[in-house]
């Protein structure tokens, strides 16, 4: 039984480092920054989840104790990465592109990032 359990941390680990390698060539290989976002927000989280699944099994079916660090740890990992994610990209929209360049926005026919009313600079003194 212990034998079982070891392969299945050991695929959880091997898994995980093909995942971390494959996002960090993605960051190396990839020339556009869009592009490039891709692999530290996908493949790369993925490895590190698989690390966490794997430290999560090895504490719980070796030690038999519950760690609620990897769960945690795993919480932050996935709410966090896809926030990143979406900053990095409003950021990259914000700074490289015209509104005229982007596709359709839908209903609204505004896309949020150029929705910023530009705001004439006034000394700070003279705002009431």
């Amino acid at each position: 039984m212990t034998f079982l359990i070891e392969l299945v941390i050991s695929f959880f680990l091997i898994v995980s480092g093909i995942f971390g390698f494959v996002g960090s060539f993605g960051m190396i290989k990839l020339k556009d920054p869009m592009s490039r976002l891709h692999a530290p927000t996908k493949a790369t989280t993925l490895g590190v989840g698989g690390v966490l699944l794997a430290s999560i099994c090895h504490s719980v079916l070796l030690e038999g104790m519950l760690s609620l660090h990897e769960l945690l740890i795993t919480l932050f990992l996935f709410l966090t990465a896809p926030i990143t994610a979406l900053f990095i990209a409003k950021w990259h929209i914000h700074r490289h592109e015209k509104p005229s360049d982007l596709p359709d926005a839908g209903e609204d026919e505004l896309w949020a990032t150029h929705a910023v009313e530009q705001v004439e600079d006034v000394p700070a003194h003279t705002k009431t």
